[in-house]
C-alpha cells in the first residue's frame, strides 16, 4: 500500500442541533474574535446573540460575494484593528474561504502575494494563523474540512489558492438543520459541487484508502439525496447533503480534486459564474472525456462512478455523463454560456486550465484541446 497521511480540522461536530454548542466551545480559544459571515447577516445572528451571552466581545465583517484578493485585504486590515483572538466564519463557501483567509493572515508578516499559488510565489505561511472556526449554512463546497482558500484576482483573471496546512479550522461545526429551506438553486448548484468534491478524489491518481472510504460511498448517496431536494424539501435529504459535503471536504484535503475544479478557477477569474454552478455544469462533460481517456484503472474506477450515475438516473454507464447533464439542466442548472462565461474565452480558459494544481489529481491527462471540448460541451 501507498504512503499517506491524513489531513482534518482539529475537532469535528456532526448533526442537529450541534450548532448549540457553538459559543461555548468558541469561548475556549479567548474572548475576543470576529466572525465573517454572508451576505445574510440575518442568518449569523443566533450565533451572535449565543456569543454574546457566552462573553464575547466580537466584531462582525460580511461577505457579499466569493472572495478577491481587495475583499481579504481589507477584511484583514479591518480584523488586524481589533486584534481577535479567533475567527469564525458561518455562510456558504465563500464566507468560510474569506474567514479562512483572513485567519491565516491577520498573523502574517508579508503580503498576500507572497503566499498565493500560480500567481503569486507559493510560499508557506510563517506565522501561525490564528484559530479558525468553520461553520456552513449550505451543503457544497466542504470548505470547513479543506486546508485552502479560494481567492480571485480580476486582473489577473484567476482564482487561485492561498493554502497552508494550518488553515485547517480547530473546529467545524457541520449542523444541517442550518441548510434547511435554502433557495432552490442553491440547493442545486452547491450540491452537484458536492457530489463533484465526492467523485474527483475518488477517481483521482492521488486517491488513497481514507480519501476512498469517505468519497466511494457518499457519490450514490449525494445523488439520491439531490434528487429528493429538488423535488421537495426534505429534512433527511438535507442531512445527507451536509453528510456528502463534508466527505467532500476531507476527501479532496487528502487526495486532490480534478479536471472540474481545474476549469473553475479559470471561469471564476474571466465570468462572475458562481462556482458551485460551474462545477456542476463541468461534470458531466468532464467524466464523459475522462473517460474517454482513461484506460487500466482510472477507466474502471470512472465506470464504477458511472453505474452508479446510470443507477441513480435509469441509464447505462456509457450514457451517465451526459444523463446527468440533462438532469441537471432539466433541474434548473443554466449552462456557462448562461452563467456569463463568453464562448470566446474558451481558449484562454482551457489555456489556463494547463497550469491550474487540481488538474494534476485529474484520472488522465487532458490536452487543451480536450479542455476546450469540454467547455463546448458545458455552455450550453
Amino acid at each position: 500500500m501507498t504512503p499517506f497521511g491524513i489531513l482534518a480540522p482539529g475537532r469535528i461536530l456532526f448533526g442537529r442541533a450541534e450548532a448549540a454548542k457553538a459559543a461555548g466551545l468558541i469561548r475556549a480559544f479567548g474572548p475576543r474574535g470576529l466572525v465573517v459571515h454572508g451576505a445574510n447577516a440575518a442568518r449569523a445572528a443566533w450565533l451572535l446573540n449565543d456569543l454574546a451571552k457566552a462573553g464575547c466581545e466580537v466584531a462582525t465583517h460580511g461577505c457579499d460575494g466569493e472572495p478577491t484578493l481587495a475583499m481579504v485585504e481589507a477584511a484583514v486590515a479591518e480584523a488586524r484593528r481589533f486584534s481577535p483572538q479567533w475567527v469564525v466564519a458561518i455562510g456558504g463557501g465563500a464566507a468560510l474561504d474569506l474567514g479562512k483567509a483572513v485567519a491565516a493572515l491577520i498573523p502574517a508578516p508579508s503580503a498576500v502575494m507572497n503566499h498565493l499559488e500560480v500567481v503569486g510565489l507559493g510560499l508557506p505561511l510563517i506565522a501561525d494563523p490564528l484559530p479558525f472556526i468553520a461553520i456552513p449554512t449550505t451543503a457544497g463546497t466542504g470548505a470547513e474540512a479543506t486546508k485552502n482558500a479560494v481567492i480571485g484576482l480580476p486582473d489577473h483573471g484567476r482564482k487561485v489558492s492561498l493554502r497552508d496546512d494550518r488553515m485547517l479550522a480547530r473546529l467545524a461545526i457541520i449542523d444541517p438543520a442550518l441548510t434547511d429551506g435554502s433557495p432552490r438553486d442553491v440547493t442545486l448548484a452547491s450540491g452537484l459541487d458536492a457530489i463533484a468534491q465526492v467523485i474527483e478524489p475518488y477517481v483521482s491518481i492521488r486517491a488513497n484508502p481514507f480519501s476512498d472510504a469517505l468519497a466511494r460511498p457518499a457519490i450514490p448517496r449525494g445523488l439520491a439525496a439531490l434528487r429528493r431536494l429538488m423535488e421537495s424539501e426534505d429534512r433527511d435529504a438535507r442531512d445527507e447533503m451536509a453528510w456528502v459535503s463534508l466527505c467532500g471536504g476531507l476527501a479532496l484535503a487528502n487526495s486532490g480534486l480534478g479536471a472540474v475544479h481545474g476549469l473553475a478557477g479559470p471561469i471564476g477569474g474571466v465570468s462572475p459564474a458562481a462556482h458551485g454552478a460551474v462545477c456542476g455544469a463541468l461534470l458531466g462533460p468532464v467524466l464523459g472525456m475522462n473517460r474517454k481517456r482513461a484506460t487500466g484503472n482510472a477507466l474502471m474506477r470512472l465506470d464504477e462512478v458511472c453505474t452508479m450515475i446510470g443507477a441513480a438516473l435509469g441509464c447505462s454507464a456509457t450514457d451517465a455523463p451526459n444523463a446527468l447533464d440533462r438532469w441537471a439542466r432539466k433541474a434548473g442548472l443554466p449552462g456557462l454560456t448562461l452563467q456569463g462565461l463568453d464562448p470566446a474565452a474558451h481558449q484562454e480558459v482551457a489555456a489556463a486550465a494547463m497550469d491550474a494544481s487540481s488538474m494534476k489529481g485529474n484520472p488522465v491527462p487532458l490536452s487543451q484541446a480536450d479542455c476546450q471540448l469540454i467547455l463546448l460541451q458545458a455552455a450550453e
